[in-house]
Formats: C-alpha cells, structure tokens, sequence
C-alpha cells in the first residue's frame, strides 16, 4: 500500500489569511512551516489513485504530486510519429474519499469540475453524502460541469477500492458531528457525520487507519488501530484549553470536536503503547507543532510518535 500525505493543516491551512498568530507569522517568514489542508492519497491500483478529502488546496496538492498528474495520451498522426495529443487529459485520480461533510474537506469537489463527461466518483457516508446535497446544493452546481456518482462507505464490510484493487476500504464512525451549515438539516442524528478510515492491503495484510477528525475514541476505533501499521489521527490541538488560550474559541478542544493531543484522555496516551507507525496530522494554526523546533517534538518523540508533513510517501 503506498500513501502520499498531501497536507497536514486544519481549516484555514497555516498560515492563514487573516491571522497573524505566532505559527501564521512564522509559517510567512519561514516558508518551510507552511502546511496545506489535510488530505491524503492512496494508490489503489498501479495507475488509479483515490484523494481522502476534497481541500481547497486540491489544485496545489495535485500538481505537487508527480503520481496525480494527467498523463499525455500519444495518438498517432498522419504523416508523423506518435507523439502527445495537445489537450488531452488522462488523470491518473479515480474518485474522491470524503471523511465527513465539513468546508475544509469537500470544498475541492468544485475544482474538479473539469472533470467533464467522465464525471467524479465520490464515497461518503449517507449523512455526509445527503449533506452535500441538500445543504451545499452540489449536485445543482456541479451537475452542469460534470455528473457525480455515489459510493455509499460501509461500515458493515470493507469493499475494493476498485474492481481490481488489492485495497480495500471500510469506515469507522467516530462522531456525529455536523457541519455549521447543516446543523438544521433533517437527516440522521446517528455517529456517521465523522469517520475514519481503515485502508487494508489484501495482498500483504498491511493496513492504514486515517482519522483527521476525532471528537472521541469509540471501541471500534481501537480495535482498529490496534491491528493497524500505521495510523494517522487528529492533531488540530495541542491541549484541550489551546483554543480558548489563543483567543480563537470561546470552547475547549473537545467541545470544537477534537480530541487533544496532550493532557488526561489525550491521544497521545492512546497512541503510545501501540505496534504500528503514529503520525498526527490536520494541526490548527495555533498548535506549537507548527514550528519546527518546538519542544513538544521531542515529548511526541520520546513516546515513538511523529508528526506527519506535507509531501511524506508512506510505504506499507
């Protein structure tokens, strides 16, 4: 199974446009601290790709990506060799993951409407799925550019990213979390509006589980990550009061819906004592792991926990 982290950052990216925070101010003055929003893409077959999450950097995430790029289709011409066709597209990106409903993951689902008569695959969770439909309208916005088609993420059995791909997919409900806008949509009040992700390679077994949102740690979840080789969770806040600390909430982390990093019931107490590779990913702004040289490095470090950057291949 191979993985390429196409960004890290929580909504807003880092540095944000309207904030002058110490990681945003850094991030502008040293380049290298930059993060875009969190997504990731899996290989599922040698020439098919899958993006978890839609971000609004998606265009800047592709072209960053060599794997992603459309390809040139040589096409033979009269009187000349075979050589590249001028316009043609051939991209190497099957379909869409979507993790949950919010902005920051399904605003991208727009910059591919280029995507023309092939149209856009895109698996999600019914309450996610319904979300985007009656709450953004995107199939009235979308469906003049290009049509969508909805693969429904099971949680009951995992399912074949495609027809012929040795990974499959499964999803693991981890809250019932709505986004803003559709707070008053009707729709179902279950735990499906956040998921993660649990990624399995039939071929050798390896498996993946990827949680950019977590508002709690359900059963399932444990279990999941306690078989998996590699995990990759929420790590918007550092601690639970971070965002009332910095000014940016009157809620703590927990009540914005993500579970800290650091202090009692912290995820890193969670993630230390297992087998597989750690890495935390989707980190807000005001989060001191935005720098670098933070020393909250070396407390994740010493608890065999790494934080993930944009543009990181993993190998499974």
């Amino acid at each position: 199974m191979l993985l390429h982290v196409l960004g890290t950052a929580a909504g807003g990216g880092v540095p944000q446009w309207n904030c002058a925070c110490p990681g945003c101010s850094g991030a502008r003055a040293h380049p290298t601290w930059r993060r875009r929003h969190a997504s990731l893409a899996v290989q599922a077959s040698d020439d098919r790709w899958y993006l978890i999450n839609a971000t609004p950097d998606i265009g800047d995430q592709i072209e960053d990506c060599p794997a992603l790029r459309p390809v040139p289709v040589p096409v033979p011409v009269r009187g000349s060799a075979s050589g590249p066709r001028a316009g043609s597209r051939r991209t190497p990106i099957a379909g869409l993951i979507l993790t949950d409903a919010e902005l920051d993951h399904t605003l991208g689902i727009a910059r591919l409407r280029e995507a023309g008569a092939d149209g856009l695959e895109l698996l999600a969770t019914g309450s996610v799925r319904e979300a985007l439909l009656t709450g953004l309208c995107l199939e009235d916005v979308l469906g003049p550019y290009t049509p969508l088609t909805w693969r429904e993420l099971s949680q009951e059995r995992p399912v074949p990213l495609t027809e012929d791909s040795i990974v499959t997919i499964s999803a693991i409900p981890v809250s019932g979390k709505r986004p803003r806008y559709a707070v008053h949509l009707p729709g179902s009040e279950g735990d499906t509006w956040v998921v993660a992700l649990l990624l399995t390679d039939r071929a050798t077994g390896a498996k993946a589980v990827y949680a950019p949102a977590l508002a709690a740690w359900p059963g399932a979840l444990q279990s999941a990550v306690a078989e998996a080789d590699c995990v990759i969770v929420d790590g918007t806040f550092w601690d639970d009061e971070e965002p009332r600390r910095t000014g940016i909430s009157t809620r703590t982390a927990t009540g914005m819906g993500h579970l800290p990093i650091d202090g009692p019931g912290g995820t890193a107490e969670r993630l230390a004592p297992l087998r597989a590779r750690c890495l935390y990913t989707h980190l807000n702004n005001t989060n001191p792991l935005v720098d670098p040289s933070a020393p909250q490095y070396k407390r994740l470090a010493d608890q065999g926990i790494e934080v993930a950057g944009d543009g990181m291949v993993i190998q499974l």
